[in-house]
């Protein structure tokens, strides 16, 4: 059996989980239960940074200790993912003692192959990033990321000699084209491998200044880089360095948003290559959810909910409205008006519309059983042929984080089978008593209906669980409905006759709004 490993960020902990986070919680999430209808042993990791002088100054403003403050903010991430239909399979904090071990094995390793040294240096320190920035990677004078006026610091610290190791990575992103996706990230990266930026990586910082870290294993007077720290949680999750599950599921695959590409795509690659390490398989990025056409910020009080969101809305639609509304690499505009036009044209106007017409018509004609089919005229043909092509796109688009298109590959076929009720006319075959063409209608009908209802459960996994129960094809508990998706993708099958079906079904209703004077979006009803 294949292994599939998944990681997103360990989200840092100086600030509660917003759209963002929830964002990449459901991508992953998502792609984890694709890849079990593949019929792969998943593992999928998610967890929390807690390290750093973000934390600390957090911490102090409330007047509390960092670790009371990390554990507060930490439960809030671990108790969010399964209200939003996520289950993870670890949850790691960078104060696990575990991760801790791990972090300072391998900085000690790394130290003694001879790639870390001491050394004096003065640089621009932003608080926010928690980082050195050099002269050339200013912007006007200012942080590129906070656009904020640096302090300059100087001391002495630890370096990690990341230049050494700048050229391999280069020519191993050049010889592996999906490294990096999508491409123009993988293009980003090469940039920077080749403007000439990148140095050394200073990887401590002087317990003078900061001792919320764990402490470097060669000199206890400073602590760990909060990046270097917590970019080991992929590996000292799985037991690194003498833990079974690392050689089984290393390399796996990460998911992260666009602003951590630097410490992922140049920091990760070039620490592992330096430990004597696999690197991961892919580093797939995506772009910002935008409100307004602006980056979420508690300052411009534009910062959505996702809980709240997935309440008011339904838990599955907000899912589906998320992996189908952004184009994975781009940034996308998140407004209730958006969602709830998605919600009424997809899923109530289409999918919804035809599992209610379908399923009631298989109850007025054939007592909500799936009847036995004839022979199959062209058009019958030409309906199993878009459906099975549909899968066949999904499967590949979807395994290539191609998340909307994956979907709409699906919506073809909805489609599709809206209007082949339409040409078909079932009450007109029933009327003039053409009972075999009009069983053959409703099986063609039924089984491209489960086939789509399959491939919605890694986006909709309650949704296209009762869907499949209506369609008598009812999945076990939280298990997968299929281990064999591909198979599924080869034969239009899968309904046998006499199986017992719904006689109705309501799954997605319409969203109708009151508004306020203003516009804006007062009540839901769903």
């Amino acid at each position: 059996m294949n292994s599939f490993f998944l990681t997103t960020p360990i989200y840092y902990v100086n600030a509660k989980p917003h759209l963002g986070h929830a964002y990449t919680t459901i991508v992953a999430d998502a792609v984890i239960r694709f890849h079990k209808m593949l019929g792969e042993d998943t593992f999928f990791l998610t967890g929390t940074d807690e390290h750093g002088d973000k934390i600390m100054r957090a911490a102090e403003q409330q007047g509390r200790s960092p670790q009371e403050f990390v554990d507060e903010i930490s439960a809030s991430f671990h108790d969010l993912w399964p209200l939003l239909g996520i289950r993870h399979d670890r949850f790691i904090r960078t104060t696990d003692l575990e991760h801790r071990r791990a972090v300072q094995a391998f900085l000690q390793r790394v130290y003694d192959a001879g790639d870390i040294y001491f050394g004096e240096f003065g640089g621009h320190y932003c608080y926010g990033c928690e980082r050195f920035y050099t002269e050339k990677e200013l912007e006007n004078g200012l942080c590129p990321q906070h656009k904020t006026r640096l302090e300059f610091i100087s001391e002495k610290n630890y370096f990690f000699k990341m230049s050494r190791y700048l050229p391999w990575l280069k020519d191993h992103i050049e010889k592996h084209e999906n490294f990096i996706r999508p491409h123009r990230y993988r293009t980003e990266v090469l940039a920077m491998l080749e403007s000439g930026e990148l140095e050394d990586l200073c990887i401590s910082r002087p317990k003078t200044r900061l001792q919320w870290g764990i402490e470097l294993p060669f000199d206890n007077a400073y602590v760990c880089y909060v990046w270097f720290d917590a970019l080991i949680n992929y590996i000292s999750a799985l037991g690194w360095p003498n833990g079974p599950d690392c050689a089984s599921r290393w390399p796996g695959e990460h998911l992260v948003a666009k602003d951590i590409l630097k410490p992922h795509a140049v920091f990760w690659p070039t620490m592992l290559k330096a430990a004597g390490l696999p690197v991961y398989r892919h580093l797939n990025v995506h772009g910002y959810w935008l409100v307004r056409d602006t980056k979420m910020s508690k300052s411009l009080g534009n910062v959505i909910d996702p809980l709240e969101t997935g309440r008011r809305f339904g838990l599955d639609a907000f899912r589906y409205f998320l992996l189908r509304e952004m184009r994975f690499g781009e940034d996308a505009s998140f407004s209730e008006d958006a969602l709830i036009s998605r919600i009424n044209a997809d899923l109530a106007n289409d999918l919804g519309n035809l599992f209610s017409r379908v399923l009631s018509m298989a109850a007025k004609y054939f007592a909500s059983r799936v009847p036995e089919p004839s022979v199959l005229m062209r058009e019958d043909e030409a309906v199993a042929e878009l459906c099975l092509h549909s899968l066949q796109n999904f499967i590949q688009l979807f395994g290539n984080a191609q998340f909307d298109t994956a979907l709409e590959s699906l919506w073809e076929t909805v489609r599709a089978l809206n209007k082949y009720v339409d040409s078909q006319a079932p009450w007109a075959l029933h009327k003039r008593g053409d009972t075999a063409r009009l069983a053959t209608v409703m099986h063609m009908l039924l089984t491209a209906m489960r086939k789509t209802a399959l491939c919605l459960w890694p986006a909709m996994p309650d949704a296209a669980g009762r869907m499949l129960e209506q369609l008598g094809s009812p999945a076990a508990g939280n298990a997968p409905p299929v281990y064999d998706l591909q198979r599924e993708s080869g034969a239009f099958d899968g309904l046998a006759p006499g199986t017992i079906v719904a006689e109705t079904s309501n799954i997605f209703p319409r969203i109708d709004v009151k508004r306020e004077p203003s516009g804006n979006v007062k009540k839901a009803k769903n």
